[in-house]
């Protein structure tokens, strides 16, 4: 089994993937193991929790909307779980299934390869594209002497 951190690392880029691109990714695997649902896709609300300046007291901001599966492949008796912002069972349910796979050590290699490394380069090439972006528009205040 992996670290846990690896499993956050590879769950944070699964979530974080496009319904589409994350689809795009997964059919590159070919034949995917079969697989039953423990829990269903299923839409529901998270409350999301805040602090003023990262630091201060938390406080309730708001719900989000959120989509949550659990599936178990056929082959072993790892479940996989997948929870993704938003109202997309499907994502929910590639998420799981990725990261029941990533569980196994004949599968691992692959999936990472195929589906992890391509999603983490393009999450990568994005927040580079809004950085570049923002620092466009970034204004720089300067003081200057008067009457000299």
């Amino acid at each position: 089994m992996q670290n846990l951190a690896e499993r956050q690392a590879w769950m944070g880029t699964l979530a974080k993937a496009s319904p589409a691109e994350l689809e795009n990714c997964v059919s590159q695997l070919g034949d995917l193991p079969a697989y039953s649902f423990l829990r269903s896709p299923e839409i529901g609300l998270a409350m999301v929790r805040g602090r003023a300046g990262g630091v201060g007291d938390a406080f309730n901001l708001g719900e989000m909307t959120l989509t949550r599966c659990v599936v178990s492949l056929d082959i072993g008796e790892m479940a996989g779980f997948g929870y993704v912002g938003g109202r997309s069972p499907r994502h929910a349910e590639l998420a799981a299934l990725c990261d029941a796979l990533l569980q196994q050590e004949q599968w691992h290699s692959r999936v990472t390869a195929k589906v992890i490394e391509p999603l983490r380069h393009s999450q990568q090439q994005s927040a580079e594209q809004q950085q570049q972006q923002t620092a466009a528009t970034q204004v720089e205040f300067f003081t200057m002497r008067r009457g000299e």
